[in-house]
């Protein structure tokens, strides 16, 4: 089944004579470089290509100069130091540390290859995946086996791959007592009962699958941290650390920690945590070296300060540029970053104000401080200005910080979006956001662009999202949440991808390649967020759910909150009006033509509606249905796509693992019953509150 193995089972060939090509290819590998990532590349095509053909190949990798790997030493059971047989071979290496491999490329050839891609060519002897590092063999090898399970020919071969972000990050919200905020598969496999686990099995297996879709960093705490996992800078924790930066470090994936940045006050006996005090300077400076001294590749800081009661720079007075650049200092002489996210927004509202406006707060933070942050600070911001809904417009501080470094953070665990017990397909959401065109630089400037950190030529770059895996047998609880995870993966590699290839190549990867598997899965993905957008929240409302825990329809659970109002609806109308003209102004925030467009009731498109505007229920959209027709229809229509996903899944019974057949459709059904919830709790409350009765009615429950 997939279940655990995910997208990495490795599926047996049935096609005999697709098998026996393969098989001529690959009868032997050869891998001669003393390369952690190397070997690993060398025991992960063994592995994989016995399990795809029946036939084990003969591998010839060098032996480790220590014996600290644990993917090294499975590397070394699976090779033997055997001489390549007759027939064709698979050559691993670098262009620099293998003359072989060198030679197979032309200086121009190999000068097109970044530092973490790769190049693979089928020749008349070999086949060769070839990088300029150790890494870029390992993503080389992930892609090969890729390729031979969705069927590529391998007779002419000849691609180059470079990946699109230099970084491709997963952020785990663990907590030291194994629970994980916003986790909906289970508990951490990190952490147990205030202590870090001592089996490294599974955060092993993990490592893999995240080598394997190219994510190369993961901070492994929560960004929300709390005093014991302040202690991780401490000797107390760091060897402990270092074991897990160990099992990541041979997959070719670099471990951060999440800091607090009171850590100076909290567990450094220290009177402050000033940035500009020169004690807590010398603190941090000599705890980043107490880090690197047992993490030697040790990626960074990832920071949350200032937001959701979270200590920061703003208790001394002092700016988020004072806050990051105190800590980048400290970080730098050992080739560290500090990755700083936005998520600033600490405005309490009264439900009346209808000025304040938390969509506008990370713009209004750091757009006056751009150009002060050090080249080794990255300022993580979310695809949207709020917090992960279903459907927001892009965050306006892209592009509007251009002397800045920036990463784009997603969210994979589904917080707003079913919380993996309903199946809602992110990656069209995250395309779309990354092909908006923020015009910082005229047309064809794209939210890709400007995270990849080529629109502004910045240093650095990158995709960061919040994980959703925990200890549920099948990693994500919903079986078909795994599209997701293996989805952000490929799109930080390659965010030219479109969402359907990338649903297609997860099914076959996990699924296999039945045609009729493949089709119908890959419609399921394909049709599941605007399934979901329909029961949940059309036309940009958002918001509408439970407190604390954001599961379930509650549509006054936040509108009278302390953090103030999100649609507010009355008898007039619905929608926050966000123009320059007459609401918060946060429409300004825009580039032209984006801003004339979202000051526009006219020109703001239907999805975004509620978002920029406040309406009343009778404006017709452009769909030609009223306000209040639509959010009615459109509840009923959620209902029935619910229960279509779940017969499109029955159809397969029989093709499908039992056990993975039966835990998805566990989760369908769930679907449904939370989608009619929805549906009678958001209509009661829209037509008691308009007063509009001349709907073309359906009957609500």
């Amino acid at each position: 089944m997939a279940g655990y193995e995910a997208w990495l089972a490795y599926r047996p060939i049935a096609d005999a004579d697709r098998r026996a090509k393969i098989v001529a290819w690959t009868e032997a590998i050869s891998a001669d470089e003393d390369d952690l990532c190397i070997r690993t590349a060398a025991a992960e095509l063994a592995q994989g290509l016995t399990r795809l053909t029946g036939r084990t190949p003969s591998c010839r990798t060098q032996a480790p100069g220590s014996a600290s790997s644990t993917a090294a030493g499975s590397a070394a059971s699976i090779s033997a130091a055997a001489s390549a047989s007759a027939g064709r071979s698979v050559r691993l290496g670098t262009f620099e540390g293998s003359a072989d491999v060198r030679e197979s490329f032309s200086e121009a050839e190999r000068a097109s290859v970044a530092e973490e891609g790769f190049r693979i060519r089928a020749d008349e002897r070999s086949l060769v995946i070839a990088g300029t590092t150790g890494k870029g063999v390992l993503y080389g090898a992930f892609h090969f086996l890729r390729l031979v399970q969705t069927g590529t020919p391998l007779d002419g071969l000849d691609v180059l791959h470079n990946p699109a972000n230099g970084l491709r990050m997963i952020d785990q919200w663990d907590n030291i007592d194994g629970s994980i905020e916003r986790g909906y598969a289970g508990r951490s496999i990190f952490y147990r009962d205030n202590e870090i686990t001592e089996d490294m099995t599974r955060i092993r297996d993990y490592a893999r699958l995240l080598a394997s879709v190219g994510l190369n960093a993961i901070a492994i705490n929560n960004v929300n941290v709390h005093r014991l996992e302040t202690m991780f800078l401490t000797e107390a924790y760091l060897p402990r650390i270092a074991r897990i930066a160990d099992e990541f470090r041979a997959f070719g994936v670099r471990l951060f920690l999440s800091v607090n940045f009171a850590a100076p006050f909290e567990i450094g006996g220290l009177p402050t945590a000033d940035p500009l005090d020169e004690g807590v300077q010398a603190w941090w400076r000599a705890t980043a070296r107490a880090v690197y001294d047992g993490i030697p590749d040790f990626g960074g800081f990832l920071v949350k300060a200032d937001s959701e009661f979270r200590p920061g720079p703003f208790t001394y007075g002092r700016d988020h540029a004072d806050g990051a650049n105190m800590l980048a200092d400290a970080l730098a002489p050992h080739g560290g970053i500090v990755i700083w996210r936005c998520f600033v927004y600490n405005c309490k509202q009264d439900w009346r104000d209808r000025k304040t406006d938390r969509a506008r707060a990370a713009y209004d933070h750091f757009v006056p401080l751009d150009g002060r942050f050090r080249d080794n600070v990255m300022l993580q911001i979310k695809n949207g200005p709020m917090d992960f809904q279903v459907r927001e417009p892009v965050s306006p501080l892209f592009g509007a910080i251009p002397d800045t470094n920036v990463a784009i953070e997603f969210q994979v665990t589904q917080e707003y979006t079913g919380q993996q017990r309903h199946l809602c397909y992110l990656v069209p959401q995250w395309k779309e956001a990354l092909d908006f065109d923020t015009h910082a630089r005229g047309e064809g400037s794209e939210v890709k662009r400007i995270a990849d950190g080529s629109l502004f030529d910045r240093k650095l770059g990158g995709f960061a999202a919040v994980s959703n895996i925990g200890d549920d047998a099948n990693w994500t609880g919903h079986p078909l949440a795994q599209a997701n995870l293996y989805g952000y993966g490929r799109l930080a590699w390659d965010t030219d991808l479109s969402s359907e290839a990338i649903a297609e190549e997860w099914v076959k990867l996990t699924y296999g390649s039945d045609e009729r598997v493949v089709e119908t899965i890959r419609g399921m993905l394909m049709d599941s967020w605007p399934i979901y957008e329909s029961y949940n929240a059309p036309l940009g409302i958002g918001w509408m759910v439970k407190p604390n825990h954001h599961f379930g329809p509650d549509v006054d659970g936040y509108e009278y909150s302390m953090w103030g109002t999100y649609h507010f609806a009355d008898n007039r109308g619905i929608g926050v009006d966000r123009t320059v003209r007459s609401g918060t102004g946060y429409a300004g925030q825009y580039r032209q033509p984006n801003a004339g467009r979202f000051e526009s009731l006219a020109d703001t498109p239907d999805e975004l509606v509620l978002f920029f505007h406040h309406v009343p229920y009778a404006h017709v959209l452009h769909s030609g249905k009223t306000v209040i027709q639509h959010i009615y229809d459109a509840h009923f229509e959620g209902v029935e796509g619910a229960e279509a996903l779940l017969a499109k899944w029955d159809s397969l019974a029989g093709l499908i693992g039992e056990a993975d057949h039966a835990a998805a459709r566990s989760r369908l059904q769930e679907q449904i019953r939370h989608a009619e919830e929805w549906r009678d709790v958001i209509n009661t409350y829209f037509l008691r509150k308009s007063g509009i009765t001349d709907l073309h009615n359906r009957t609500i429950y």
